[in-house]
């Protein structure tokens, strides 16, 4: 009878976070601001997009819609209080980060938890490749002559950041500080600036292109509105990214994280209604070829230098706002890992604590989608907040449990506001579902299920291999098995030998057996294997075909039917370059062998690699 023992589950090589030798290396986490710097960029960024989809919605109604385009941005100014409220109890709640996947897994269940995972896999990624392509789009529209190798300016920023990310977060946070803070005070002086002005500084960015604003149309429906609340929803995209990254801060890493989630969302809603402010103050149109922003830039500075030193934070901005997901994405694929429903390797870090495999992983993703949709924002921004808006509803409905659950000083208000963000993220998620399905959202319904289905597959074959390996249960006792171990060879050389001392010292039997391709070979040899006599038989395994692989395996699987050893290990000695490119001079006989032992018989493969 087996009796359970203290072992670990089929988990990530890695350490907990915040746990381990290298936890203590703070130089690579994030201070307040820093978090501010490296995960807001997302949120920020939204500023550009976020009012300008709500005056696109509302502009089907004419100039009496457009009306309406201060109510709708307090409606999500009041949303995204009540998400940063919430944010701020599940970063205290949850320290080891996930944001809605920690807390619907704590919560609502594993199937829930995976959902809210997928939901935010899926945000992070197309994330980035809007985010990209928006800086690119922006670029080339004011160097049109650009515009034909936006694919590949997209591709070389997706480079970019890539690459500081591989160097840690808190590096990459030193990077994108400024042009963060630039842009942050260039809003605000619109915003201030505009305040002060009883009209229109400049009309020139939108002189000459035609208006989009319906005529002789005063209807405002419900269903307007609720359309020009989901797509300026857009513009909180990114406010769940310091809760999923709260293992990123330095000590105390709650309360820098909830400082984080605070300021991003005074920020941003001081933002979002002060261009609101200034759109029904100058009675802003949309237009084509001239981004709201752009108009409300030139009506508050001028079109001067102020304009473009906007138009230039914008677009640096919205190419660096992908830093949103290299910060939080990989912290999330490393919860996943640690419960088994990602491979391992996506919870391993690097020296600079940097989760490599996500980050790469992130980049593949992200690239081919720049380049499935040839760099196109358009056909993908309908595919954008979808999954963030399941998320929130997640992890709200998943705080309201938590709420009920341990019923803290105050639990009914707290409950009461996850419960009712949950249904204003609820209702926006349906909303933007049903209006967007036939551009492209249906990719999104797909989508998440499927990952929902990869998560529990691997999870099944993790728990395959617990089952085999025997975790958590005490094994049989130690016992010493009979084992051969067999050495390819050929020729006599110092390799040849380091490789026969070091299977003698793991076997109980060793055998040399070398592939005759042609006797006058083979004889010479047999003769110098007899003059050296290094008391190990060397067997030969004539082929006509002069292969090399398969004849030692189908020699190795007949040593096993033909003979009880408990285990049989081929033992390769191969030489290993001291530079990489020394590799092109290699023969690869050894992988050559290695593949066809591994494909073709159970035996034990060890590769022995002298370094040269």
């Amino acid at each position: 009878m087996s009796s359970a023992i203290t072992t670990p589950a089929v988990t990530a090589d890695s350490e907990p976070p915040g746990t381990g030798a290298g936890a203590g290396d703070e130089r690579h986490r994030l201070s307040a601001l820093g978090g501010l710097a490296a995960l807001s960029l997302d949120a920020m960024a939204s500023v550009a997009y976020g009012p300008e989809s709500i005056v696109l919605v509302l502009a089907a109604a004419g100039a009496y819609g457009l009306g309406f385009t201060l109510p709708v941005t307090a409606a999500i100014a009041l949303l995204l209080a009540v998400l940063v409220a919430s944010y701020r109890q599940v970063i205290a709640a949850f320290p080891d980060g996930g944001g809605a996947y920690a807390v619907a897994k704590a919560h609502l269940g594993r199937r829930t938890a995976l959902t809210a995972a997928a939901s935010l896999v899926v945000d992070y990624v197309l994330n980035v490749a809007v985010s990209v392509t928006a800086g690119v789009a922006a670029l080339t529209s004011a160097v049109p002559g650009l515009y034909d190798d936006r694919v590949w300016l997209c591709l070389g920023v997706l480079a970019l950041v890539t690459a500081v990310n591989l160097r840690g977060i808190a590096e990459s946070a030193r990077w994108f500080m400024a042009p963060t803070a630039v842009f942050v005070l260039s809003i605000l002086a619109i915003v201030v600036v505009g305040l002060f002005r009883d009209a229109p500084a400049s009309t020139a960015a939108a002189a000459g292109h035609a208006s989009t604003l319906a005529e002789n149309a005063t209807t405002v429906g419900a269903l307007l509105l609720l359309k020009a609340f989901a797509a300026g929803c857009s513009a909180l995209t990114g406010v769940e990214a310091v809760a999923n990254a709260v293992p990123s801060f330095r000590t105390p890493r709650v309360k820098r994280a909830q400082h984080t989630e605070v300021a991003l969302g005074a920020l941003l809603g001081v933002m979002l209604i002060g261009l609101a402010v200034l759109i029904g103050r100058f009675h802003l149109q949309p237009v084509e070829g001239v981004t709201v922003l752009a108009q409300l830039a030139d009506a508050s500075l001028g079109h001067g230098f102020g304009f473009y030193v906007v138009q230039f934070a914008t677009v640096v901005l919205l190419g660096l706002a992908a830093n949103t997901s290299f910060g939080g994405l990989p912290v999330l694929l490393d919860l996943l890992a640690r419960d088994n429903h990602l491979p391992h390797l996506f919870a391993l870090r690097a020296d600079r604590q940097v989760y490599r495999y996500g980050v790469l992983f992130l980049a593949a993703v992200s690239a081919a989608l720049l380049a499935g949709s040839g760099g196109d924002v358009n056909s993908l921004v309908p595919l954008f907040s979808i999954g963030v808006f399941v998320g929130f509803t997640i992890c709200q409905v998943g705080m309201v449990r938590h709420w009920l659950l341990h019923r803290p000083s105050g639990w009914r208000w707290k409950a009461a506001l996850n419960g009712f963000g949950a249904l204003l993220t609820g209702v926006a998620a349906l909303v933007v579902t049903g209006t967007k399905f036939t551009e492209g959202a249906w990719g999104i319904v797909v989508a998440l299920p499927l990952l929902v289905v990869l998560f529990e597959a691997v999870h099944r074959s993790y728990g395959r291999i617990g089952e085999r390996l025997e975790l958590g249960r005490v094994p049989g006792p130690v016992t010493r098995q009979r084992s051969l171990v067999v050495v390819p060879v050929t020729a006599i050389t110092r390799l040849t030998r380091d490789g026969l001392s070091a299977a003698l010292s793991l076997g109980d039997e060793v055998m040399a057996v070398t592939v005759v391709h042609e006797p006058a070979a083979a004889e010479a040899l047999r003769r110098d294997w007899e003059l050296w006599r290094p008391g190990v038989p060397l067997v030969e395994i004539p082929d006509v075909h002069r292969r090399l692989g398969r004849p030692i395996a189908d020699f190795v699987n007949e040593l096993g039917a033909e003979h009880a050893y408990d285990r049989l290990t081929v033992l390769i000695p191969e030489v290993e370059p001291a530079r990489w490119w020394q590799r092109a001079l290699q023969n690869r006989r050894g992988a050559v062998i290695d593949r066809a032992l591994r494909r073709h018989t159970d035996a034990v493969v060890c590769r022995l690699r002298m370094r040269m």
